[in-house]
């Protein structure tokens, strides 16, 4: 995660919230797909689906790569991997 800390966990956690953002990374867990890709499983508006993308971006959990005039959305494992490890290392006060 580049941003640190409760900032990162907060922008994640945003992220997760919605079952729109969640559908989006369970289509990018089987192939990366371009944004019109994306949308073909959506009944929402473009203007809606790209706000969706873009916080899935911010919060890191989506990667953006250029192919010619294309965007193509992937998933970013490397946060997912973190993640986990959080949750496997969070501990209660006692």
């Amino acid at each position: 995660m580049k941003r640190k800390g409760k900032e990162q966990l907060d922008s994640l956690f945003k992220a997760l919230s919605d079952k729109n953002r969640r559908k989006i990374l369970n289509l990018l867990k089987e192939k990366d797909l371009s944004a019109g890709e994306i949308a073909e499983s959506f009944s929402i508006s473009k203007p809606s689906l790209s706000h969706h993308l873009g916080i899935l971006k911010e919060a890191e959990l989506v990667l953006v790569e250029r192919q010619g005039k294309q965007l193509i959305y992937s998933l970013n494992t490397t946060v997912f991997q973190e993640v986990i490890s959080w949750f496997f290392n969070f501990k209660e006060r006692e």
